[in-house]
Protein backbone atom coordinates (compact mmCIF):
# COMPACT_ATOMS: atom_id res chain seq x y z
CA UNK A 1 0.00 0.00 0.00
CA UNK A 2 1.05 3.24 -0.58
CA UNK A 3 2.24 5.89 1.85
CA UNK A 4 1.48 9.29 0.70
CA UNK A 5 3.38 10.75 3.78
CA UNK A 6 6.54 8.61 2.63
CA UNK A 7 6.53 7.60 -0.82
CA UNK A 8 7.35 10.91 -3.33
CA UNK A 9 6.24 9.12 -6.24
CA UNK A 10 2.47 8.94 -4.69
CA UNK A 11 2.60 12.45 -3.48
CA UNK A 12 -0.31 14.88 -4.74
CA UNK A 13 1.52 17.73 -7.19
CA UNK A 14 -1.60 19.24 -8.74
CA UNK A 15 -3.49 21.74 -6.66
CA UNK A 16 -6.73 18.98 -7.09
CA UNK A 17 -5.13 16.59 -5.67
CA UNK A 18 -3.17 18.50 -3.10
CA UNK A 19 -6.76 20.41 -2.05
CA UNK A 20 -8.28 16.60 -1.85
CA UNK A 21 -5.38 15.46 0.50
CA UNK A 22 -5.03 18.30 2.54
CA UNK A 23 -8.79 18.54 3.62
CA UNK A 24 -9.13 14.85 4.22
CA UNK A 25 -10.43 13.83 8.15
CA UNK A 26 -7.81 11.95 9.61
CA UNK A 27 -8.67 10.13 13.18
CA UNK A 28 -5.19 11.55 14.32
CA UNK A 29 -5.57 15.32 13.12
CA UNK A 30 -9.28 16.26 13.69
CA UNK A 31 -9.30 16.36 17.21
CA UNK A 32 -8.12 19.44 19.20
CA UNK A 33 -10.12 21.96 17.66
CA UNK A 34 -12.08 23.93 19.63
CA UNK A 35 -14.94 26.67 18.33
CA UNK A 36 -14.99 29.76 19.13
CA UNK A 37 -18.44 31.02 20.25
CA UNK A 38 -17.59 34.91 20.55
CA UNK A 39 -16.81 34.94 17.30
CA UNK A 40 -19.64 33.67 15.13
CA UNK A 41 -20.05 34.82 12.08
CA UNK A 42 -23.35 36.39 10.39
CA UNK A 43 -25.65 34.06 9.40
CA UNK A 44 -26.82 36.73 7.18
CA UNK A 45 -25.68 39.92 4.64
CA UNK A 46 -27.15 42.86 4.59
CA UNK A 47 -25.76 46.04 2.65
CA UNK A 48 -25.89 49.37 4.56
CA UNK A 49 -28.73 51.76 4.10
CA UNK A 50 -29.75 54.00 2.19
CA UNK A 51 -30.48 51.47 -0.19
CA UNK A 52 -33.55 50.30 -2.49
CA UNK A 53 -35.65 47.34 -1.51
CA UNK A 54 -37.53 45.23 -2.63
CA UNK A 55 -40.39 42.72 -0.86
CA UNK A 56 -41.06 39.76 -3.47
CA UNK A 57 -44.52 38.44 -3.28
CA UNK A 58 -45.38 35.16 -1.49
CA UNK A 59 -43.97 32.64 -2.67
CA UNK A 60 -47.15 30.23 -4.46
CA UNK A 61 -46.26 27.05 -5.93
CA UNK A 62 -47.66 26.95 -9.38
CA UNK A 63 -46.90 24.74 -12.59
CA UNK A 64 -46.52 20.93 -12.56
CA UNK A 65 -45.43 20.61 -8.48
CA UNK A 66 -44.57 16.51 -9.43
CA UNK A 67 -41.29 15.77 -8.43
CA UNK A 68 -40.98 12.76 -10.50
CA UNK A 69 -41.76 14.32 -13.60
CA UNK A 70 -39.36 17.27 -13.03
CA UNK A 71 -36.89 14.92 -12.87
CA UNK A 72 -37.37 13.09 -15.52
CA UNK A 73 -37.93 16.45 -17.43
CA UNK A 74 -35.03 18.37 -16.22
CA UNK A 75 -32.64 19.44 -18.65
CA UNK A 76 -30.12 22.41 -19.24
CA UNK A 77 -31.66 24.94 -21.70
CA UNK A 78 -29.70 27.47 -23.37
CA UNK A 79 -31.63 28.98 -25.49
CA UNK A 80 -34.35 31.89 -23.95
CA UNK A 81 -37.10 33.82 -26.09
CA UNK A 82 -35.42 37.01 -24.61
CA UNK A 83 -38.39 39.25 -25.19
CA UNK A 84 -40.58 37.59 -22.53
CA UNK A 85 -40.54 39.32 -19.28
CA UNK A 86 -40.25 36.99 -16.26
CA UNK A 87 -43.10 36.91 -13.78
CA UNK A 88 -42.19 38.75 -9.86
CA UNK A 89 -44.05 35.88 -8.97
CA UNK A 90 -42.41 32.95 -10.62
CA UNK A 91 -39.13 34.79 -9.27
CA UNK A 92 -39.95 34.44 -5.80
CA UNK A 93 -40.85 30.86 -5.88
CA UNK A 94 -37.17 30.29 -7.61
CA UNK A 95 -35.72 32.43 -4.54
CA UNK A 96 -37.72 30.57 -2.33
CA UNK A 97 -37.20 27.08 -4.22
CA UNK A 98 -32.85 27.69 -3.73
CA UNK A 99 -32.42 29.19 -0.70
CA UNK A 100 -36.27 29.79 1.52
CA UNK A 101 -36.72 29.63 5.40
CA UNK A 102 -38.58 26.10 5.82
CA UNK A 103 -38.28 26.13 9.78
CA UNK A 104 -36.73 27.51 13.41
CA UNK A 105 -34.57 25.09 15.14
CA UNK A 106 -33.42 27.14 17.93
CA UNK A 107 -31.29 29.76 16.76
CA UNK A 108 -31.08 28.25 13.00
CA UNK A 109 -33.45 29.17 10.19
CA UNK A 110 -34.04 25.97 8.05
CA UNK A 111 -34.03 26.31 4.23
CA UNK A 112 -34.80 24.63 1.56
CA UNK A 113 -31.42 23.30 0.36
CA UNK A 114 -29.28 21.74 3.44
CA UNK A 115 -26.23 22.89 4.24
CA UNK A 116 -23.26 21.49 6.58
CA UNK A 117 -24.09 22.47 10.09
CA UNK A 118 -26.83 24.70 9.17
CA UNK A 119 -23.77 27.06 8.44
CA UNK A 120 -25.14 28.54 4.80
CA UNK A 121 -22.17 30.13 3.46
CA UNK A 122 -23.76 30.69 -0.05
CA UNK A 123 -25.27 34.04 -0.74
CA UNK A 124 -27.18 34.72 -3.56
CA UNK A 125 -26.97 37.87 -5.96
CA UNK A 126 -28.93 38.14 -9.12
CA UNK A 127 -28.47 39.39 -12.72
CA UNK A 128 -31.92 40.87 -13.37
CA UNK A 129 -32.61 41.61 -17.28
CA UNK A 130 -35.78 41.01 -17.84
CA UNK A 131 -38.42 40.86 -14.79
CA UNK A 132 -41.97 42.32 -14.18
CA UNK A 133 -41.54 45.45 -12.16
CA UNK A 134 -38.11 45.46 -11.64
CA UNK A 135 -35.56 47.53 -13.43
CA UNK A 136 -32.76 45.25 -14.93
CA UNK A 137 -29.27 45.73 -12.72
CA UNK A 138 -27.48 43.31 -9.58
CA UNK A 139 -29.35 42.58 -6.73
CA UNK A 140 -28.51 40.90 -3.38
CA UNK A 141 -31.13 38.31 -2.36
CA UNK A 142 -32.20 38.43 1.74
CA UNK A 143 -34.24 34.96 2.77
CA UNK A 144 -34.60 36.02 6.09
CA UNK A 145 -36.92 39.17 5.04
CA UNK A 146 -37.08 37.54 1.58
CA UNK A 147 -36.70 40.67 -0.25
CA UNK A 148 -33.93 41.85 -3.00
CA UNK A 149 -31.39 44.40 -2.44
CA UNK A 150 -31.10 46.73 -5.57
CA UNK A 151 -27.56 47.32 -5.67
CA UNK A 152 -26.57 48.17 -9.48
CA UNK A 153 -28.66 49.29 -11.92
CA UNK A 154 -28.08 48.39 -15.72
CA UNK A 155 -27.56 45.79 -18.22
CA UNK A 156 -24.50 44.12 -17.34
CA UNK A 157 -25.14 40.83 -19.41
CA UNK A 158 -23.06 41.57 -22.01
CA UNK A 159 -20.07 41.86 -19.06
CA UNK A 160 -21.08 39.17 -17.25
CA UNK A 161 -21.24 36.59 -20.54
CA UNK A 162 -18.01 37.65 -21.46
CA UNK A 163 -16.71 36.15 -17.90
CA UNK A 164 -18.58 33.42 -18.07
CA UNK A 165 -15.85 32.45 -20.97
CA UNK A 166 -18.41 34.07 -23.87
CA UNK A 167 -21.46 32.25 -23.10
CA UNK A 168 -24.35 34.43 -25.07
CA UNK A 169 -26.97 32.82 -22.81
CA UNK A 170 -26.16 35.10 -20.09
CA UNK A 171 -27.37 37.93 -22.57
CA UNK A 172 -30.65 36.71 -23.38
CA UNK A 173 -31.59 34.79 -20.23
CA UNK A 174 -34.36 36.54 -17.91
CA UNK A 175 -32.14 35.97 -14.42
CA UNK A 176 -28.89 34.69 -13.87
CA UNK A 177 -28.06 33.60 -10.75
CA UNK A 178 -25.10 34.15 -9.25
CA UNK A 179 -24.19 32.67 -6.05
CA UNK A 180 -20.90 33.57 -3.30
CA UNK A 181 -19.29 32.02 -0.33
CA UNK A 182 -18.76 33.77 2.83
CA UNK A 183 -15.59 31.08 3.17
CA UNK A 184 -15.73 32.35 7.18
CA UNK A 185 -19.29 31.10 8.01
CA UNK A 186 -18.10 28.02 7.03
CA UNK A 187 -14.31 27.66 8.12
CA UNK A 188 -14.95 28.86 11.50
CA UNK A 189 -16.56 25.31 12.33
CA UNK A 190 -14.82 23.23 9.81
CA UNK A 191 -11.61 25.08 8.69
CA UNK A 192 -10.14 23.88 5.47
CA UNK A 193 -12.63 21.05 5.41
CA UNK A 194 -15.12 23.65 5.18
CA UNK A 195 -14.13 24.09 1.08
CA UNK A 196 -15.45 20.95 0.02
CA UNK A 197 -19.13 21.62 1.92
CA UNK A 198 -19.44 24.66 0.14
CA UNK A 199 -19.28 23.21 -2.93
CA UNK A 200 -21.31 20.42 -1.98
CA UNK A 201 -23.84 23.07 -0.62
CA UNK A 202 -23.86 24.97 -4.43
CA UNK A 203 -24.60 21.96 -5.80
CA UNK A 204 -28.00 21.39 -3.67
CA UNK A 205 -28.78 24.87 -4.32
CA UNK A 206 -28.54 24.58 -8.00
CA UNK A 207 -30.72 21.11 -8.55
CA UNK A 208 -32.99 23.24 -6.52
CA UNK A 209 -33.33 25.76 -8.97
CA UNK A 210 -32.87 23.14 -11.90
CA UNK A 211 -36.22 21.39 -10.09
CA UNK A 212 -38.54 24.55 -9.25
CA UNK A 213 -37.67 25.24 -12.48
CA UNK A 214 -38.34 23.14 -14.35
CA UNK A 215 -42.04 22.68 -12.84
CA UNK A 216 -42.37 26.08 -13.90
CA UNK A 217 -42.05 25.18 -17.52
CA UNK A 218 -38.89 27.66 -17.76
CA UNK A 219 -35.58 26.81 -18.87
CA UNK A 220 -32.02 26.84 -16.60
CA UNK A 221 -28.56 26.36 -16.58
CA UNK A 222 -25.64 26.44 -14.70
CA UNK A 223 -22.84 27.81 -15.31
CA UNK A 224 -19.48 26.61 -13.41
CA UNK A 225 -17.30 27.80 -15.87
CA UNK A 226 -16.38 32.01 -15.51
CA UNK A 227 -13.32 34.24 -15.19
CA UNK A 228 -13.57 34.71 -11.22
CA UNK A 229 -12.30 38.03 -10.56
CA UNK A 230 -14.46 38.96 -13.41
CA UNK A 231 -17.09 38.32 -11.84
CA UNK A 232 -16.37 39.47 -8.55
CA UNK A 233 -15.26 42.78 -9.60
CA UNK A 234 -18.84 42.92 -11.47
CA UNK A 235 -20.46 42.26 -7.46
CA UNK A 236 -18.09 43.90 -6.00
CA UNK A 237 -16.57 41.07 -4.27
CA UNK A 238 -12.91 40.61 -2.31
CA UNK A 239 -12.45 37.61 -3.64
CA UNK A 240 -11.42 36.06 -0.43
CA UNK A 241 -13.52 36.61 1.98
CA UNK A 242 -16.51 36.51 0.10
CA UNK A 243 -16.17 34.88 -3.71
CA UNK A 244 -18.60 33.72 -6.33
CA UNK A 245 -18.80 30.32 -6.45
CA UNK A 246 -21.43 29.22 -9.45
CA UNK A 247 -24.02 30.46 -11.89
CA UNK A 248 -27.37 29.67 -13.64
CA UNK A 249 -29.38 30.98 -16.23
CA UNK A 250 -33.02 31.33 -16.09
CA UNK A 251 -35.70 32.17 -18.64
CA UNK A 252 -38.82 31.35 -21.34
CA UNK A 253 -37.31 28.49 -22.75
CA UNK A 254 -36.96 28.41 -26.93
CA UNK A 255 -38.94 24.61 -27.26
CA UNK A 256 -37.14 24.29 -30.69
CA UNK A 257 -33.83 23.96 -29.08
CA UNK A 258 -34.73 20.14 -28.02
CA UNK A 259 -36.37 19.03 -31.65
CA UNK A 260 -35.33 16.37 -33.89
CA UNK A 261 -35.14 17.04 -36.97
Amino acid sequence: MNNLKGDNTSRPHGIGERFQEETKYDPETITGHMLDWNNVPEPFKNYDAPIERIKLPDPVATGNPNIWHALQTRRSRRVYLPELPLKQSMLSVLLWATQGITAEYGDTLLRTAPSAGGLYPVETYLHIRNVEDLGAGIYHFRPHIFDLEYLKQGDFGKRLSEAALGQSMVQIAQVTFIWSAILARSKWKYRERAYRYIYLDAGHIGQNLYLAGTALELGVCAIGAFYDNAVNAILELDGVKETVIYMATVGWPDRREFEIV
